[in-house]
């Protein structure tokens, strides 16, 4: 699909003479990996710039961004801090093996819920030796909010395990790895979910928040989500402000979610004072479920070069309208 404005085969004869700049805070392994791909001096210059960074970089007079290509997988924060986002400017962003690093986190947490692991651990420390109860993943439900690279490695984990997944995207499609897709919305514009979503969502045990947040789902996740779930547990991987947290807080306290693990949340880092520690039955795990690496930096800008060079639209290329 076609992004407005950004023609990929403009930027890839520009690419010989763009000046190549590196986020000085990034590790050397990038810097050398990139320069040795691009074949001249890290540096600005008087050429049209290509900027790889997790921020937009500070232009000269006259100087014009041709491409950026995040380090971060999700772009809302890059996009929100812009004052617009240049004309013509292309925007790709690093995925790398961040759906495979969060499927094993999420899998991690399933099964470590199915076998009891949190009360044996309690156990241990009161030195008390009694057998507990521990469930097999096959026939379980999972349902993924959101069907991209992320929530396609968390159902890809998850099913050798004979856990069942659906996804919930912005319309019902088939997508590989998962068995269903619904609507994530009800048609008629209320924020609520979809009613096939609904239903999933009572049945689920587990039910996982890999969103992006774009102007769609800022707070998506509220009283009609929580109330239509039964007693699941909710993991969130995707983005803290697609969730509204007193309404999270509430569902806990009614035993509509059993437990939460957060890895997100809407405002990062989170204090020792903050009200995030209060949730009962709640778990932070301090955005570490899916880290980006040099390797998943200097991989997915190396196959947006050789697609930009080839004239074609990368991959990765995020389409601005949706904010991903």
């Amino acid at each position: 699909m076609a992004i407005e404005g950004v023609d990929p085969q403009r930027i890839g004869r520009e690419l010989g003479g763009a000046a190549v700049t590196v986020d000085p805070a990034l590790p050397e392994p990038v810097r050398a990996g990139i320069g040795e791909l691009v074949r001249r001096p890290l540096g600005p210059g008087a050429e049209p710039r290509i900027h790889v960074g997790p921020t937009l970089p500070e232009l000269g007079p006259g100087e014009r961004l041709l491409w950026m290509h995040s380090t971060n997988a999700g772009v809302d924060t890059l996009l929100a801090a812009s004052a617009g986002w240049p004309t013509g400017t292309l925007l790709t962003r690093t995925v790398g093996r961040m759906g495979e690093r969060i499927g094993q986190y999420v899998l991690a947490w399933a099964l470590a819920e199915l076998q009891n692991i949190p009360a044996f651990l309690d156990q241990h420390v009161s030195r008390t030796w009694n057998r507990l109860p521990t469930e097999l993943a096959d026939g379980t439900l999972a349902v993924v909010l959101g069907t991209g690279g992320i929530g396609a490695g968390i159902a890809a984990a998850l099913r050798p395990s004979g856990v069942r997944t659906v996804g919930a995207a912005r319309t019902a499609r088939p997508v590989p790895d998962f068995d269903e897709v619904f609507a994530l919305g009800a048609p008629d514009g209320s924020g609520a979910p979809s009613p096939e979503l609904a239903a999933a969502l009572g049945a689920a045990r587990w039910v996982i928040d890999a969103l992006p947040l774009t102007p769609a789902t800022a707070g998506l996740l509220g009283s009609g989500f929580f109330g239509a779930m039964d007693g699941a547990t909710f993991l969130n991987v995707g983005r803290g402000a697609t969730v509204r947290t007193e309404a999270l807080g509430r569902a806990l306290e009614e035993g509509r979610v059993a437990h939460a693990v957060l890895d997100v949340l809407p405002e990062e880092p989170v204090g020792p004072g903050s009200p995030a520690w209060e949730l009962p039955r709640t778990t932070l795990t301090s955005h570490s479920a899916g880290p980006t690496t040099a390797a998943d930096v200097l991989t997915d800008f190396r196959a947006a070069w050789h697609a930009l060079d080839a004239g074609r639209l990368p991959d990765l290329a995020v389409h601005l309208a949706r904010g991903y």
